[in-house]
């Protein structure tokens, strides 16, 4: 399917890559930078799109905290992304979607539901368990995820990496 029309012409007008700055949070209580491989693939994976890595940062799964800090970096003078890993199970522990999502001015159903789908491949019916979704806050687009290496992986290469530039010139029409 070409990219031509309207969506051609969005993505043209896009910004490159390496303009992109993006903030990372593992969310976990259980991670130390040393075991955070997760975290590290994230950034990994970050820097090969080209985007510019702005911060990297492990962050306690509770949801007062999780909230001021997505909030704090979800910020356009900041980032033009957030990416959130772990806290997307059905653990007692697991509430990144519960702590974040009420930031949300709009959401990205598609982002949840192509995830699912596309991990339905992989690991067949427990992607149904997945509770990866996204939504803009403050005008920056901030992306929840499950924090297994496989599923930041797909997420990266499969939609996050080849859309984001797009998205974000999207929420940047019409502002100076």
């Amino acid at each position: 399917m070409s990219d031509d029309g309207a969506a051609g012409e969005h993505k043209a007008r896009a910004p490159h890559p390496t303009a992109i700055r993006v903030a990372l949070v593992t969310a976990s209580d259980s991670r130390t930078p040393a075991t955070n491989e997760g975290g590290r693939l994230l950034a990994r994976l970050c820097a090969e799109a080209g985007f510019n890595v702005v911060e990297e940062l492990l962050q306690v799964e509770e949801p007062t905290e999780m909230r001021a800090r997505v909030a704090a970096l979800a910020q356009r003078e900041i980032s033009d992304a957030v990416i959130v890993t772990g806290g997307t199970g059905l653990g007692p522990r697991d509430r990144t979607p519960e702590a974040v999502s009420p930031l949300f001015e709009q959401r990205l159903p598609g982002f949840g539901e192509l995830f699912r789908m596309l991990s339905f491949r992989q690991v067949g019916a427990a992607a149904m368990l997945s509770r990866a979704e996204a939504g803009i806050v403050a005008g920056v687009p901030v992306f929840l995820l499950p924090g297994s290496p496989a599923a930041i992986d797909l997420a990266l290469r499969e939609l996050i990496a080849p859309e984001l530039p797009h998205l974000i010139g999207q929420l940047r029409r019409g502002q100076k």
